[in-house]
């Protein structure tokens, strides 16, 4: 069933972090697996920025990147720090940041750690500081773990920013944040309770227990089911750790757990691709289904067929662009990360201000927009864009 867009709703204070069932609380602790070599790649100057948004609608992937804002990235270097390596939606975000970097002639580093470990992304972000790079933006893997050597990188006079997932606001200077995390949760407890009818059995699939924006949504989520949706019970909250074959036995075990579960809630690109797919090869399609957070390239087979009647994200070069241009209004001096800065991007061929503001969990934040919906009367239109 076709939805309409959700307005923005107003922020309320940081959820507890979630443990095993929708309800409980994740270890915080960082990952004990031993950090894996980590992927990169550095290059010079180039190209020309494109990108604002319309936020209502998803929107279309960016051409040639406009370059007429007063940004100087000449001879400064800016990295990007993904979670892991092999994630489409990371890699569409790295590219939105590189094209928007190189257009007004910086040099950019692309890394990130084969698994998404904490310990990874440390040896990444120390290799940074050694190459003293003029500012980093990472998608962190711990909101805490990481605030060491994030601080370590401040002091020595990088502009440290995270993006898509956050660290806490010590580790920081600002976020950028695909939509507010409140509105996530709120809008997949409502397809998914739309999806099964109002009342049942659900499951969610996520990435790492320590990744802060899947905690947060999974609580806004939880919380609105709590509230509005007394009959669709959370019965697990799985992890996959973003990595495709872990999620596909985490989805075979939820089903084999749970013989009366209707639907997976997947708010990772990973996992709803994962779930999907064994939905789908398992012949349960009618019978189990799937939403979230989705690339509707990937997605496009299982929207059709029915197994995903309908999933959310944003565009993930946009999310990259923004990136792009908060770090730059960093590093050049327009903005400090306080409430009320404010800074010009593109958002494929509109330009936009975008403000700062108070983010839930104390510091401060830069917000993209809000989540569209990706359904079988649209699919066709996006599923060749990102």
């Amino acid at each position: 069933m076709k939805k309409k867009l959700i307005s923005l709703l107003t922020s309320m204070a940081m959820i507890a972090i979630l443990l095993t069932g929708c309800g409980s609380t994740p270890d915080t602790a960082a990952d004990s697996d031993a950090a894996a070599k980590p992927q990169s790649e550095e290059t010079p100057k180039a190209g020309q920025p494109d990108d604002k948004a319309d936020t209502k609608s998803a929107q279309e992937g960016s051409s040639d990147v406009h370059n007429d804002l007063d940004y100087d990235a000449a001879n400064k270097t800016y990295a990007f720090v993904f979670k892991a390596t092999g994630n489409p939606n990371g890699e569409k975000q790295m590219e939105g940041f590189k094209k928007v970097i190189e257009a007004y002639g910086g040099n950019v580093i692309l890394k990130s750690p084969e698994a998404a470990t904490v310990e990874g992304q440390i040896t990444i972000v120390n290799e940074l500081i050694q190459q003293k790079v003029d500012c980093i933006a990472i998608t962190g893997n711990d909101v805490d773990a990481l605030q060491p050597i994030l601080t370590q990188a401040m002091d020595a006079g990088i502009k440290v920013l995270s993006t898509d997932g956050q660290v806490n606001p010590d580790s920081r200077m600002i976020h950028v944040n695909q939509a507010d995390s409140k509105l996530v949760g709120q809008t997949l407890a409502k397809g998914v309770a739309d999806m099964i009818g109002g009342s049942g059995e659900i499951a969610v699939l996520s990435a790492t227990s320590q990744s802060a924006n899947q905690n947060t949504w999974i609580g806004y989520m939880q919380d609105e089911l709590d509230a509005n949706f007394k009959d669709v019970k959370c019965v697990e909250v799985a992890y996959g750790d973003d990595e495709f074959q872990k999620s596909v036995d985490q989805t075979q075990a939820l089903i084999t757990n749970y013989p009366d579960l209707k639907a997976i809630v997947a708010p990772t690109t990973v996992g709803i691709a994962a779930a999907a797919k064994v939905v789908s090869d398992e012949g349960l399609t009618g019978k189990i289904s799937v939403t979230g957070l989705g690339l509707p390239s990937e997605m496009a087979e299982y929207i059709e067929s029915g197994v995903c009647p309908y999933m959310y994200l944003w565009n993930p070069d946009y999310v990259g662009a923004l990136t792009a241009y908060t770090s730059m209004a960093l590093v050049d001096g327009k903005i400090t990360g306080a409430v009320g800065d404010s800074f010009e991007g593109y958002l494929g061929d509109d330009k936009k201000t975008f403000k700062v503001t108070e983010a839930l969990d104390g510091g401060t934040e830069v917000l993209l927009g809000e989540p569209f919906e990706f359904n079988s009367d649209n699919i066709a239109e996006w599923k060749n864009v990102f």
